[in-house]
């Protein structure tokens, strides 16, 4: 079974990747050699956050959107199942999805993961040209999209567990902070 980890974790962990790619991102427009390096090394902590998380099985907040409107991913479900007051049905079928999704991500996240490294050795080994590059970028884009899709339609079928009640509840323990 997947280790258990806090939905405020989780969050606050993508919270992070966000600023983190949006710091390394300011650094790389321009700001090179200004003392920024600091920058740099946590787009490189969040980088192998990425890939521990990922290679879990987990998205890494690429249900976002689903969850943020009202579609909640199975882990966290269960994580509020208390809160939810869950069934013993819901609870079941929840643990069912969350099971369907890692077993089915894992390949894909493996894939993502191989598609990045082989993304980064292109440049490592000074390989990149243009075709190499925009086929590695392809290729890594479609490995991203098919663990993102996973994802999302387990948000898709996770939402039809609930009453409206609980989406309710759900939505505020995990966007409103209580």
């Amino acid at each position: 079974m997947p280790t258990r980890i806090p939905g405020r974790v989780v969050l606050s962990s993508a919270v992070m990747m966000v600023a983190l790619f949006g710091t390394a991102a300011s650094v790389s427009w321009g700001q090179h050699g200004h003392g920024h390096a600091g920058g740099h090394q946590a787009a490189e902590v969040c980088s192998a956050e990425f890939d521990k998380v990922v290679g879990e099985g987990r998205g890494f907040g690429l249900a976002f959107a689903a969850d943020q409107n009202g579609y909640p991913g199975p882990l966290h479900v269960l994580e509020l199942k208390d809160q939810l007051k869950l069934t013993a049905d819901q609870e079941a079928k929840a643990q069912g999805l969350l099971h369907a999704m890692f077993a089915e991500s894992k390949p894909k996240s493996a894939r993502l993961l191989d598609a990045e490294a082989k993304l980064r050795r292109l440049f490592a080994d000074r390989a990149a040209d243009d075709a190499v590059l925009r086929a590695a970028v392809a290729e890594v884009e479609r490995a991203r999209g098919a663990v993102r899709l996973v994802h999302l339609l387990t948000h898709l079928k996770t939402r039809d567990l609930l009453t409206e009640d609980q989406r309710r509840i759900y939505h505020e323990a995990r966007w409103s902070g209580r």
